[in-house]
């Protein structure tokens, strides 16, 4: 797998977009990463030394639709943490 198969997407919440100043990205990352493989993947993506990773594995909610229901995916979300130091990443800061 190489970094864009891994890092699926950004999340832009609230409280996602709140920790960008202090060099905390979320992503949504393939199911199968482990910490090691999203760590790599983000600092060859976005040319960046990352400090830590935490990831959380988020259950599909249940949802209703008329006689319809079932859950919705299941996805695991990568908190990033980047060195001290080091520059941010162009994408959010356009976003901020």
């Amino acid at each position: 797998m190489n970094a864009y198969d891994i890092i699926i997407k950004p999340i832009q919440t609230e409280k996602s977009m709140a920790g960008i100043p202090d060099k905390n990205y979320v992503f949504i990352v393939s199911t199968r990463a482990d910490k090691k493989q999203i760590k790599a993947a983000v600092e060859e993506a976005f040319s960046v030394k990352v400090e830590r990773v935490n990831i959380v594995n988020v259950r599909g909610k249940f949802k209703r639709q008329g006689r319809t229901e079932g859950y919705t995916s299941k996805y695991k979300k990568a908190y990033v943490k980047l060195k001290k130091g080091e520059k941010a990443i162009p994408f959010f800061e356009s976003l901020g």
